[in-house]
């Protein structure tokens, strides 16, 4: 493949930062973890991070630390990857979801707000059963790396006395502000926890990672000690000089702690993330400028007082100006040597969901409408401008000669 859908902006600092960490004998969670977690925190301007393998696991553990309880309501998108809801139903917990923003494809704030009057006037909602607990949280997730309407979302949050967890695997770093008289905000401090993922795709990586951080040293100090099985704080520091071979088990936790070898990774991907992030734009803004004349296309685009991450450029099909369906053209540009993708099926019309909780794709006409319309191009930090410019020709070239005549 000519254009890769992606590739990761790994170089020779992430090398010789895991040469490092095999050379000091310190290979699973230690001080390069700890490091990387102080650095993090200071990047985003939290207060404390938590590093775990994956943002799934701190997606979890955020749930956790809040004390969800079987049969209670979480409230998310359906237009999300699968780890959003499926945390929730760890706990056998209930995942309700709502439709997305039309701009944003991000959570309808104002269909989140109707579902949650609805809950407390005690009225039917889709896919929630008749028996169920109280509504404990929201997740928004911001898609494609641009910001969700974090200030409608904390105004829910208080309003309904809800966790508000924010879903942040696309995005870092990004900022989102009230109006252009308010201050901008950096992702992970407008929400009471946000998760980030570290994955070989995401804008910056560890291979495998997330972080979860938050404000409240409380619920750190839980993620913390339910990551690595429950144990008292600070139990890595037994194979230490400075450590005690003696720990407690408080809790029945989990495996899901980030290694050394990781941790330098990400901490040389996080020097390089405003570079990288410069990088993913310039890319986003040549694809506008080349693209933007296609009345087939709908482009994505960066919303007023919002800094986008620009981890995704997905686009949306046209589909009444084609003679070409989304697979078609996915086809099409693979012959040309792009690679492209698609992000995502909405949840409620996954077959789990569907069946589990009846949901039906009309449910949510937003996302359901968008879903064969959705295609994400390359777009990727390293990404030279002969292969933006071989990704623009080949979309065009798909879209000329599939073009609806008449």
């Amino acid at each position: 493949m000519a254009v890769p859908f992606f590739t990761p902006g790994v170089g020779e600092a992430e090398i010789d930062a895991v040469v490092e960490c095999l050379r000091s004998g310190w290979l699973t969670t230690g001080p390069k973890t700890r490091e990387f977690e102080a650095l993090f925190a200071q990047y985003v301007g939290a207060q404390h991070a938590v590093a775990v393998n994956s943002c799934t696991a701190a997606l979890h553990l955020a749930l956790e630390a809040i004390g969800l309880q079987r049969g209670e309501l979480v409230l998310v998108p359906t237009l999300t990857f699968a780890a959003t809801a499926e945390v929730v139903r760890y706990f056998d917990a209930i995942p309700v979801f709502a439709d997305a923003d039309p701009k944003s494809l991000c959570l309808d704030p104002a269909h989140a707000e109707a579902i949650l009057r609805s809950l407390r006037a005690g009225e039917s909602v889709n896919g929630v059963p008749a028996a169920h607990g109280p509504v404990r949280a929201i997740i928004p997730v911001h898609y494609g790396g641009q910001m969700a309407d974090a200030g409608a979302f904390r105004r829910l949050a208080t309003e309904y006395s809800l966790a508000f967890i924010e879903d942040a695997a696309h995005t870092l770093p990004a900022q989102y502000r009230e109006s252009e008289a308010a201050p901008w905000q950096s992702v992970g401090t407008t929400a009471d926890i946000t998760c980030f993922s570290f994955y070989a795709n995401k804008c910056i990586t560890t291979g495998e990672g997330g972080m979860a951080v938050t404000a409240r040293e409380d619920w750190a100090d839980r993620m913390r000690i339910m990551s690595l099985h429950g144990m008292s704080r600070d139990a890595w520091k037994r194979f230490t000089a400075t450590g005690s071979w003696y720990y407690e088990i408080v809790a029945p936790g989990f495996k899901y702690n980030l290694t050394d070898i990781a941790s330098a990774i990400g901490i040389a991907q996080l020097a390089r993330a405003d570079a990288m992030w410069e990088a993913r734009r310039s890319v986003a803004e040549r694809l506008r400028a080349a693209l933007g004349d296609l009345e087939e296309l709908t482009l994505p685009e960066e919303l007023p007082n919002r800094k986008h991450s620009w981890h995704l450029f997905a686009v949306q099909l046209v589909l009444e100006k084609l003679t070409i369906d989304r697979s078609g053209f996915i086809d099409a540009l693979k012959s040309a040597g792009v690679a492209s993708s698609v992000h995502w099926l909405p949840l409620h019309m996954q077959p789990y969901y569907r069946e589990s909780f009846g949901y039906v794709p009309d449910h949510f006409p937003v996302a359901a409408a968008a879903w064969p319309r959705l295609l994400s191009l390359p777009i990727f930090p390293t990404m030279t401008e002969e292969q933006v410019d071989q990704v623009a020709t080949a979309v065009r070239n798909v879209v000329t000669r599939h073009r609806r005549r008449g």
